[in-house]
């Protein structure tokens, strides 16, 4: 199975919160107030993204992180491999960090690099701004009884009995 790391998804969830703030500087006591996780994975977080060139940060008593660039432009692709390393599906393809042993005589290895790069490839069209919507972004939930039943719910059949 194919599966992002924790600290991806937190750094996504960084990287929503900055680009809902737009241009903002925020401290990482902000960003965890906002995002919901604990100041010292915000702040771990924010330092593989500051390494990798997604956020700069600003010192001083009013100082914290801002969003380096746009959300359209910043690539799922370029998140990934900043906190978790280059992509690769095994260790039979070019990059990986362990090469396979037996790559030099596997008849499998020149496929592996297709599906790695099919993969990279659509990753590479997937952009921060995809992932986010701002008009849904750290906003309250609404409570269920705000909203009037929908015909279309299956607990609105039983209300009305």
């Amino acid at each position: 199975m194919l599966r992002l790391n924790r600290m991806t998804d937190y750094a996504i969830v960084v990287l929503g919160a900055l680009a809902h703030r737009r241009g903002e500087v925020l401290a990482t006591a902000q960003l965890a107030a906002l995002t919901g996780l604990a100041q010292p994975t915000v702040a771990k977080v924010a330092k593989h993204l500051q390494a990798g060139d997604l956020l700069t940060t600003r010192r001083g008593a009013s100082g914290g992180y801002v969003l380096q660039g746009r959300p359209e432009d910043i690539s799922l692709v370029t998140i990934i491999e900043v906190v978790e390393g280059p992509i690769a599906v095994n260790g039979c393809v070019d990059g990986a960090q362990d090469p396979c042993s037996v790559a030099n005589c596997c008849f499998m290895s020149n496929q592996w690099n297709k599906v790695n790069s099919a993969i990279r490839a659509t990753l590479e069209g997937i952009t921060l701004a995809d992932l986010i919507d701002p008009s849904q972004l750290f906003t309250a939930p609404t409570l269920a009884a705000d909203t009037p039943p929908s015909p279309h719910r299956p607990d609105a059949a039983s209300a009305g009995a």
